[in-house]
């Protein structure tokens, strides 16, 4: 008998008991190109009774945290079940119903026509009302930011609402704990995985943003996020750049100080003389750290290709097994 393409919808959840009904009843049965479509819930420690509510509504797979761990972390387990569970292409989207389901078969298309492995949906931020100018502001030079660390185009990078073929979700890994949008565009471009942006629609807003609970705060995280990012998948780049700038004000004060000393009056500029020394050995050390962190770098690169086949190999012996199932 042969095994028909599946498609399993994703939702991370923390509370959401509220509005978790109303999200999985606009969220689709049937989507073109799959033979099953299935729905997975990830409640990340909820008190409300959001694992109940999903069961209740016919939810085919629930996998609970125990305590609240995080959108990242609930968002990689999602797709450790979503392969588990057999899923070839695996969507995930929000349970405060943000993004118009409707639009689903827009960003699997692409994966089944092979010109994607990882499809992002991208919002109308501008037209966004409960969005205001800071956040959109934010919005937009957040995803400028990781198109220049990624290489990538993704226009909307903060978007929560996207696809990943078996392929790349196998690929994938995360490490912040925080959010998974940024992380997993730049590992994606590190990667080669082809990435495509797709337009989608908006929802009414049901309730505010609990990753976005001020804007000073989000900007804080966002930034600590993208520099660990920065030296997680660009340690030479990043470390390197790094060690020159500070050479090169160490340099610099160190002329500064030549040129005194040259004009007889270098015995008041001996602070010069000290900060281009500093400057100087912390440029050397960073220098020697961008080496270290690129062997580093070599070294999470190839256990990422050990974990990748392991996981392919464990698939493979799992469809295996079920078709040996009479």
């Amino acid at each position: 008998m042969t095994k028909g393409r599946k498609l399993i919808i994703q939702i991370p959840c923390l509370n959401e008991a509220e509005t978790l009904a109303l999200a999985l009843k606009e969220l689709p049965r049937e989507v073109e190109g799959f033979d099953v479509v299935e729905f997975l819930v990830i409640d990340d420690g909820s008190t409300d009774g959001t694992a109940e509510t999903a069961r209740q509504c016919g939810v085919e797979h629930v996998v609970r945290h125990c305590t609240n761990m995080g959108l990242a972390r609930a968002f990689m387990t999602g797709l450790r079940a979503a392969l588990a569970a057999g899923a070839d292409v695996i969507v995930n989207t929000d349970a405060d119903n943000q993004y118009c389901a409707a639009d689903i078969p827009k960003l699997t298309a692409p994966i089944l026509s092979g010109e994607a492995e990882y499809v992002i949906g991208t919002r109308p931020i501008s037209e966004i009302r409960h969005f205001s100018p800071v956040k959109k502001l934010l919005q937009k030079f957040g995803s400028l930011m990781v198109r220049k660390f990624s290489g990538t185009d993704v226009e909307d990078a903060p978007s929560g609402f996207r696809a990943l073929s078996r392929d790349a979700a196998m690929r994938i890994n995360v490490f912040s704990d925080y959010t998974y949008t940024l992380e997993t565009i730049i590992q994606a471009g590190s990667k080669n995985m082809k990435i495509r942006c797709v337009p989608i629609r908006v929802n009414k807003d049901l309730r505010p943003s609990r990753l976005v609970k001020s804007i000073p705060r989000y900007v804080q995280r966002s930034v600590f996020t993208m520099i660990r990012i920065a030296v997680t998948y660009r340690p030479f780049r990043f470390f390197m750049i790094c060690g020159l700038g500070s050479f090169s004000v160490g340099v610099l004060l160190g002329c500064r100080f030549l040129w005194f000393f040259l004009q007889g009056a270098g015995q008041g500029m001996v602070q010069s003389l000290i900060l281009a020394s500093l400057f100087l050995l912390a440029g050397f050390f960073s220098c020697i750290v961008a080496f270290i962190a690129d062997l580093l770098s070599v070294n999470r690169m190839l256990l990422e290709e050990i974990q990748y086949s392991v996981r392919a190999r464990n698939l493979l012996q799992e469809q295996q097994d079920e078709q040996k199932i009479p």
